[in-house]
């Protein structure tokens, strides 16, 4: 019943997920949400990590496209400093942002990996779309009101999906 919810891999941050991981993966592209993944959700500045991070991602050729369920004016605002392609109001946990992602790539799913840090949005539209998924902590320990409900849920599934997979565990880079 909550396989749906299942991420493929869990690290700590996005920032630790490495080029050289995402091509042993064969992944080619990388998907991430917005708000408490790539940036703090009540801190749109991002950080001197995340450019680094952004940089190394594009010297490696590894396109990074923003999928998130916020409208476009809010997502353009957010990334602009960063000069990423992005998909706005992603009806996450629907398929729906993902695929329009993997269209404008030009890739199949199995080339492509979504990163967020919820399982009922990010990592649910990721399995809908038979894209590889990566679950990371929030940026920060605070969420907004409607994040607030969704956390209480996801409580309850990670225990079951752990109490099930005990290979599931938070870890600083992708595994086999």
């Amino acid at each position: 019943m909550f396989l749906s919810y299942k991420p493929t891999w869990m690290v700590e941050a996005i920032y630790q997920i490495t080029p050289e991981q995402l091509k042993t993966q064969g992944i080619k592209a990388l998907l991430t949400d917005l708000d408490n993944t790539l940036i703090a959700w009540n801190n749109p500045n991002g950080t001197e990590e995340l450019r680094d991070w952004l940089a190394q991602m594009e010297a490696a050729g590894i396109p990074v496209i923003v999928v998130s369920n916020n409208n476009a004016q809010r997502v353009a605002k957010a990334i602009a400093p960063f000069g990423l392609a992005y998909i706005s109001r992603a009806l996450k946990p629907f398929a729906r942002g993902i695929k329009q992602a993997c269209r404008q790539l030009s890739l199949p799913p199995e080339a492509v990996v979504m990163v967020g840090d919820q399982l009922m949005t990010d990592i649910k539209a990721a399995n809908a779309a038979g894209v590889k998924s990566i679950l990371v902590k929030p940026v920060v320990n605070t969420d907004g009101w409607n994040t607030r409900i969704n956390r209480f849920f996801e409580s309850k599934i990670m225990r079951h999906l752990v109490k099930k997979n005990p290979d599931m565990i938070w870890r600083g880079e992708l595994h086999e």
